[in-house]
């Protein structure tokens, strides 16, 4: 018989029982829950001391290498100028080795006096000669030393280049490789260790790794999804974003082809596709990286292979590039038969009511992260600035999506908003457009049983008898209601994952 643990003393968010108090956890199964008057004897019992029980969360789409190295690098969110990032650089870079590169992340030009980066010449000052790569915040695009740049000189015939040292597009993409590839093997897996760690002491209990090439390589995808077999870790789902590569998606690990397979950039680098002009660059509206053809192919090859497919698309123009091919497959495979797949678009973020019904139709799972509204919506924050404030407040319809039956999954897209599950409800129940806001419970719902359906995982993420026994413990008696916008957030407790705790305050 496997032994037994009863979490009694406490209030466990539960449709099968809304009054219980108690839980028993059979080995990975919740053999029973309701009042701790009638709670079975245990081996082992645990006090709750009042606290909430709820499903753990599920951070639907995480970067955890990067993530980690954030955690303990250079933390640029928050900078008002260029001279701030240069103070920055200079001091985070004495204190390391000569042949150091320095990694930083998360300055956000837009509302600075001045909306550029340092150049490469005053980065190599600031960093005493040391490759310097500072992305921006939304990992699209990046500040570089000429130290770098010149480790990296295919990037100068590459599009996106600009010898200032800021780069975007496939400059972007070979930069990256070069800054990442000085990290060794034992700093890639402790920065992976750290973020998942964090994860779990955040109550999340799985996570969507998004890699492939220009976000990735394959022993980083690789090693994370052994690392989380092999410790108490939250679980890693990982997908794998390489345009007709299904059979070497499944062949990785991965339980997709698509996360980071790119459709379009990003709106704080300029690069997302949109139907209309940004108000603030060139004229220009933004770069597609796929055709409708190509998205259909793609999608064919899943079916072939019997896997999951998914774009990273942001601006309309790249969702509707993506849903016409979904269409072109349809008429091939047969609507039901993409429905099935739950193929998912990353991000989501201008979408209208026309795109909108595609995601219903063909079943698409919007894979969407409530922060960014939070940190860059509404109307005078950086997407006011890149789109106006009409598209601004339009943005991450998550509220008329959700209405209308889209299945969600929220997460964070960390490192380019952090690990916060909590906060993520919260900004989904405040957007600053209020038409497009959630209830507590629907956003809870999103960010818990939303993560695992997007990844097939039907039963998951509900606290019911029978059921698997992943739960997370907060220091608050009831689920929050997020009735000011400046609420606080639960700490988290304990998470547990098949029954088995991953983390435990200390």
């Amino acid at each position: 018989m496997e032994p037994t643990t009863l979490y009694r003393g406490g209030h466990v968010y539960s449709t099968a029982d809304p009054s219980a108090t108690a839980l028993l956890v059979r080995g990975q199964t919740i053999a029973w829950l309701g009042p701790d008057a009638e709670a079975p004897a245990a081996d082992r019992v645990v006090d709750l001391a009042g606290a909430l029980v709820t499903p753990a969360f599920v951070d639907a789409h995480v970067h955890c290498t990067e993530t980690g190295l954030a955690l303990g690098g250079l933390d640029l969110a928050g900078t008002g100028s260029a001279a701030d990032v240069l103070d920055a650089v200079a001091r985070f870079a004495a204190g390391l080795p000569r042949d150091a590169v320095v990694l930083g992340h998360g300055w956000e030009e837009s509302g600075w006096p001045r909306p550029h980066p340092p150049t490469a010449e005053e980065l190599d000052r600031a960093a005493g000669g040391r490759m310097v790569y500072l992305s921006q915040a939304s990992i699209h695009s990046a500040a570089c030393s000429t130290a770098l740049l010149a480790a990296a000189p295919q990037a100068a015939a590459a599009p996106g280049y600009d010898a200032s040292g800021w780069v975007r597009r496939g400059a972007h993409d070979i930069v990256r490789a070069v800054a990442l590839g000085a990290v060794t093997p034992a700093q890639r897996t402790a920065a992976q260790r750290a973020a998942l760690r964090r994860a779990a002491a955040m109550g999340i209990a799985a996570v969507h790794e998004c890699g492939g090439p220009g976000t990735s390589d394959e022993a980083d995808f690789t090693g994370l999804l052994a690392l989380s077999a092999a410790e108490p870790l939250p679980e890693v789902y990982g997908y794998w974003g390489e345009l007709m590569a299904a059979g070497k998606a499944r062949e990785l690990g991965a339980v997709g082809a698509g996360g980071d397979l790119y459709a379009d950039g990003a709106l704080g680098a300029r690069t997302a596709h949109l139907t209309a002009p940004y108000v603030d660059g060139d004229g220009g509206s933004g770069h597609g990286y796929l055709t409708a053809d190509q998205v259909r192919d793609h999608l064919l090859d899943c079916a072939a292979h019997g896997v999951q497919g998914g774009f990273h698309a942001i601006g309309d123009a790249a969702i509707g590039t993506v849903l016409a091919g979904f269409a072109a497959a349809a008429g091939q495979l047969g609507v039901e038969r993409i429905r099935a797949a739950r193929h998912r678009v990353e991000h989501a973020e201008i979408v209208d009511k026309r795109l909108i019904a595609g995601f219903v139709e063909y079943g698409v799972v919007a894979s969407m992260q409530p922060a960014f509204d939070r940190l860059w919506g509404g109307e005078d924050q950086m997407y006011a600035r890149r789109l106006g404030v009409a598209r601004s407040l339009q943005s991450n319809p998550w509220g008329a999506m959700h209405g209308v039956g889209v299945a969600l999954a929220f997460g964070s897209d960390s490192p380019v908003t952090p690990l916060d599950p909590w906060g993520a409800v919260r900004a989904a129940v405040w957007h600053h457009n209020p038409g497009h806001r959630m209830s507590v419970r629907a956003a809870f719902a999103a960010h818990t049983r939303g993560g695992w359906r997007a990844v097939h995982r039907d039963a998951e993420g509900v606290l019911v008898p029978g059921g698997d026994a992943t739960f997370a413990v907060w220091s608050v008696p009831a689920m929050p209601e997020f009735a000011e916008q400046d609420e606080p957030l639960p700490a988290c407790r304990r998470t547990v994952l098949h029954g088995e705790t991953i983390f435990e305050e200390s």
